[in-house]
């Protein structure tokens, strides 16, 4: 089943589960934080130990994108930037930014829960963050030991909400390659 659509049904049900915790009593709303702690805590030593496992294998395998238009309706294939790369700087992009997005997603519950009084948020975060990074695509090559072909190979297409493909995926077939190469969009290898 699709990510979102699962998260989605978590989320509902989390929300009902909530409703019912008696988070009047200051020594649940302890509770509840103890349980996002550790949620983040174990989400973070996951994402250190894919870390790990890409540095401790160390594939210097060359990797060649262009990488996907920022523009919502796409950009001519002139004005995207070609990518050359390899599998272990790429997979180390990854892992960092998932830790971003997961330090992003603590400071805005912190502020909920601290700056405006939310409580409720508590419970959903240390259920979801915890699935989300289960799916993510490098987690699954490095910690579960999935092998990297299909939805796995890289560069990593975005998950869309209804299986369809979008505008942002990455191309890589020789076509768009050349042509990346050739137009002077790239090309230089990032240090």
């Amino acid at each position: 089943m699709n990510p979102a659509v699962t998260n989605l049904v978590v989320m509902l049900v989390l929300m009902q589960v909530s409703k019912k915790i008696p988070f009047e009593d200051p020594q649940v709303v302890m509770y509840a934080r103890i349980a996002y702690l550790a949620s983040n805590l174990f989400i973070f030593s996951l994402y250190m130990f894919a870390r790990f496992k890409i540095t401790k294998k160390n594939d210097l395998t060359t990797l060649k994108y262009v990488e996907p238009s920022s523009s919502p309706f796409g950009a001519p294939a002139q004005e995207r930037k070609f990518v050359t790369t390899t599998v272990k700087e790429y997979d180390l992009q990854q892992v960092t930014t998932a830790i971003r997005s997961s330090f992003m997603g603590i400071a805005i519950l912190l502020f909920m829960h601290f700056r405006l009084g939310y409580t409720n948020p508590l419970v959903m975060q240390s259920v979801l963050p915890i699935k989300s990074a289960f799916e993510q695509k490098i987690i699954q090559i490095h910690v579960m030991g999935k092998p990297a072909v299909g939805d796995l190979k890289r560069p990593f297409k975005a998950a869309s909400m209804f299986g369809m493909p979008s505008a942002s995926d990455f191309s890589t077939d020789k076509k768009a390659i050349d042509r990346a190469e050739t137009s002077g969009a790239g090309g230089v290898k990032d240090e």
